[in-house]
């Protein structure tokens, strides 16, 4: 088994809608906002390469939204979905599976190109099945007021028409391919899918998504304003780190500026903290 990190830029984000009830006089030591308290965040997917498969988690924001649309988000730096696959030995066309953790525009919007020679769009990866489970699928045809505007039908709905789109079973510990099972969380949108990765070592890496996006969220109270269940969140996330400080898992964050990965400890009043953050490759996996 391979693991790569594919970077797919960076975009901005307010930073009190990242932190919800948390202080911007604490959150901002964290991740500095501009002038119009927006904070950096990354968009980092992985790419793992297994038997015959070539399965990238997560795709990003895409390129295809127009220029009102980029200028709420402003995504900016020189890496993006195939630049990096290409550093990382890929063509689009070798991608087989697209795992989709869930259907927010970041999350998936790399989905769907947009072919700027023609101007049309079409499959990102051609040759790949996508994806989804079908509660998360029906909440966001019907989204609630909360999520409307993340959910952008654009993104997925071709996958569907296209017959492209398959349905993971929603139970826990669900085994996707050999060496990767699901664990699903409800609180920041209805059933994530969140992976956990067996690497040749018998490490576990998690990929965490908005279940946990940065290495800033680990502390209990910091929970985005963005999640549906806040309290729900809360549950999700002892549960998480409580099994990745037991386990010695490596936590994968999609939206860190600073760090790809992280693992956790118990300290001795029962807390979870950071133990060390830093790239995917420094936890040799």
């Amino acid at each position: 088994m391979r693991l790569s990190t594919i970077h797919c830029g960076y975009f901005k984000l307010d930073g009190g809608a990242m932190f919800g009830i948390v202080p911007r006089r604490m959150w901002e030591k964290a991740n500095p906002p501009d002038e119009m308290n927006l904070c950096t965040w990354s968009l980092q997917c992985l790419l793992v390469q297994t038997g015959d498969r070539n399965i990238l988690i997560d795709t990003g924001m895409g390129n295809k939204q127009d220029e009102k649309f980029r200028s709420h988000f402003k995504p900016f730096g020189e890496q993006n979905l195939f630049s990096s696959l290409e550093q990382a030995g890929m063509r689009r066309e070798d991608i087989t599976d697209v795992f989709l953790t869930h259907l927010h525009f970041d999350h998936c919007g790399g989905a769907i190109w947009k072919n700027e020679a023609t101007g049309q769009t079409e499959l990102a990866f051609p040759n790949a099945t996508y994806w989804s489970n079908e509660r998360h699928f029906k909440s966001a045809m019907n989204p609630n007021e909360r999520e409307r505007a993340s959910f952008l039908k654009e993104n997925f709905v071709p996958l569907m028409e296209q017959k492209r789109l398959k349905f993971i079973p929603l139970r826990q510990n669900v085994e996707f391919v050999p060496g990767i099972r699901i664990k699903f969380f409800n609180g920041h949108t209805d059933a994530l899918m969140a992976p956990v990765i067996r690497a040749d070592n018998g490490r576990e890496i998690v990929y965490c998504a908005d279940a946990l996006p940065s290495q800033w969220h680990i502390s209990m109270p910091w929970v985005m304003a963005y999640d549906i269940r806040p309290l729900v969140t809360l549950q999700d996330k002892a549960r998480l780190l409580g099994t990745a400080a037991k386990r010695q898992q490596v936590l994968f964050f999609e939206h860190d500026p600073v760090a790809e990965c992280g693992t956790v400890f118990k300290d001795e009043h029962g807390r979870i903290k950071l133990d060390k953050s830093g790239l995917l490759s420094d936890f040799q996996m």
